[in-house]
């Protein structure tokens, strides 16, 4: 549903999709000095900026706790539903889970014409359905601003949680989807975005991460995350961890072919500034062209997933997720050793 006026869902936010996250330095510093106990059961928390809590349920299993919610980036009220969902859900893939039970998570305008809430669920349920997982009920609230989103509990293997900061040396780096769509949805609010790049972004965006998730499950991955607010830098950033660090190939970056234009015509968001300033220290981006930065800068809402992988089974792995419908999946780096420069450059 298309809405218009003062139901329209753009007219009623200031920013949309990932790039309304507050920013990864901050945010860390700000939660640093909270005391939180320990847990030996709980696996992975936020110390490391994963992308979900894991849980040891028992010697064999654990469970998996994500939450994602944001205002929208499109006015269409289902496709708005199916994108926040599906953005939702992609954390539990990147653990190396299955989503089982979702919760709904809805902030909405108390004037706002009810129906449009309807159509944000019902774009949602969508989602969860074709993921495999239930909508056990949700929490709702009136809000000056429309905000949609799940919370979402999946289960894995305990011996076979990915994480994102244990890559190995010598590992291959794959992305499964294409880079671009928080600038082609920067275009989209300034009316610049043509009809192919918006179909292409949205299409992208709605893509579950179910597909790429389960084509990984036979590989020796070493580590995984989904790029989303933080764009590809800072996600790559924090793979690196404390041990590693990463040379990528610009030239083989997937990204949306009119984004190029788009950054090139200064159509960016703050959120891409921000990546920019948290990662300056690390990265030299300067000998790329400018598109080329702002593309690895750029906030993916529901973006692919990064995944490291052995070098004799990347190719294979790249294979098997095109085949599964991930048409842009491509190996765009590697693993190297520590070094004072965390990402460079080939």
């Amino acid at each position: 549903m298309s809405t218009q006026g003062k139901d329209s869902l753009l007219s009623n936010c200031v920013s949309g999709g990932c790039g309304a996250k507050i920013e990864s330095e901050g945010l860390a510093h700000l939660l640093a000095g909270i005391p939180v106990g320990s847990n030996p059961r709980l696996l992975v928390g936020y110390d490391t900026s994963d992308d979900a809590a894991v849980y040891q349920l028992d010697e064999e299993r654990s469970l998996i706790f994500t939450v994602d919610f944001f205002p929208p980036m499109i006015d269409d009220a289902k496709t708005f539903g199916r994108i926040a969902a599906a953005n939702a859900l992609s954390d539990v893939w990147a653990m190396g889970g299955r989503p089982m039970l979702a919760l709904n998570l809805v902030c909405f305008p108390e004037a706002m014409d009810k129906t449009v809430l309807v159509d944000i669920v019902a774009g949602g349920v969508e989602k969860i359905a074709e993921a495999g997982a239930v909508l056990g009920g949700g929490h709702s609230i009136y809000d000056k601003e429309p905000k949609y989103g799940l919370a979402v509990t999946g289960i894995v293997e305990t011996a076979k949680v990915l994480r994102n900061n244990t890559p190995k040396i010598g590992h291959k780096l794959l992305l499964t989807k294409p880079l671009g769509v928080g600038i082609v949805m920067a275009a989209l609010r300034v009316g610049m975005a043509d009809e192919t790049a918006t179909r292409r972004a949205l299409a992208s965006m709605e893509r579950l991460n179910r597909y790429a998730g389960e084509s990984m499950a036979d590989f020796k991955v070493s580590a995984c995350t989904d790029v989303t607010g933080f764009g590809l830098l800072v996600h790559a950033l924090e793979m690196a961890g404390d041990s590693a660090a990463m040379v990528l190939y610009p030239d083989a970056l997937p990204f949306i072919p009119e984004a190029v234009d788009y950054a090139n015509d200064y159509l960016l968001t703050a959120a891409g500034q921000r990546n920019r300033n948290r990662v300056e220290k690390a990265v030299d981006v300067s000998p790329l062209p400018f598109a080329t930065q702002e593309l690895m800068f750029d906030p993916q809402t529901s973006g692919g997933l990064l995944i490291a992988a052995p070098p004799g089974e990347a190719e294979e792995l790249v294979l098997r997720i095109r085949t599964a419908g991930d048409e842009y999946a491509a190996i765009i780096g590697e693993i190297v050793p520590r070094s004072e420069m965390l990402i460079r450059f080939k």
